[in-house]
C-alpha cells in the first residue's frame, strides 16, 4: 500500500531531478515518524547506498527502526540528533550526496542552523533539497505563521553556501528548493 502522504508529495519526480542513483548517500534531516523520503530514497540507493534517517524525537526513530527490522531496509541508518546544532549530526563532514529538509523547516527555530548543517554534511557540488508548505490543506500543514517563504529560505542558504539550482512545485500546496553546495 502506498503511503498516503504521496498524493501530497510524491519523492520520486525529486529523485529523479537531482538524478539520485544506486551507490548514492544521502541524509534526510527531520525524517519524520513515515520516512516518506527515507524508504523511497532507499530503494533508489540500493544495497551500495546509504540514507541516514536523522531525527531529534527519540519515538520518532523507533518507527522508523521497526520498519527498517521489518521490510528489511539494510541500507538505513538511524540517527538521533539535533539538526539545528552545526556539528552535531555525527556523520562526516562533505560526505554525503544530497540531504533532504522535507516539512520541517517551518518546525525548527534556527533554519540557518539546520540548513547550514545540511550543507556541513554534502560535498562540494552536493545537493541539499527544501520541501516545505506552501499553503495548508484543511488540517493539514502549519499554521500560515509558521509557513517559511521560499525567499527567506533562499537567503538563510545563501549564508550556508548554498545556491540555488532549481524551484519546483512537487504538488498543489508545496514548494521545493534544489540548492548545490559551492
Amino acid at each position: 500500500m502506498v503511503h498516503a502522504g504521496t498524493a501530497l508529495i510524491d519523492p520520486y519526480p525529486i529523485f529523479e531531478k537531482i538524478s539520485l542513483a544506486s551507490g548514492m548517500r544521502v541524509a534526510d534531516l527531520g525524517c519524520g515518524r513515515t520516512g516518506h523520503f527515507v524508504f523511497p530514497a532507499s530503494r533508489v540507493v540500493g544495497e551500495t547506498g546509504i540514507v541516514y534517517a536523522v531525527e531529534i524525537v527519540k519515538n520518532i526513530l523507533d518507527s522508523i527502526k521497526s520498519r527498517i527490522r521489518s521490510e528489511g531496509y539494510h541500507n538505513v541508518q538511524t540517527i538521533w540528533s539535533d539538526i539545528e546544532l552545526v556539528g552535531k549530526t555525527p556523520v562526516p563532514a562533505a560526505s554525503l550526496h544530497a540531504c533532504f529538509l522535507v516539512n520541517v523547516l517551518f518546525l525548527v527555530a534556527d533554519k540557518g542552523g539546520a540548513l547550514a548543517e545540511a550543507a556541513r554534511l554534502v560535498e562540494p557540488g552536493g545537493l541539499v533539497v527544501v520541501v516545505d508548505w506552501a499553503r495548508r490543506l484543511g488540517p493539514l500543514g502549519p499554521p500560515p505563521e509558521k509557513m517559511v517563504s521560499p525567499e527567506a529560505i533562499i537567503a538563510l542558504a545563501k549564508q550556508a553556501s548554498l545556491e540555488l539550482t532549481e524551484k519546483l512545485s512537487p504538488g498543489e500546496y508545496h514548494y521545493c528548493l534544489i540548492f548545490k553546495k559551492k
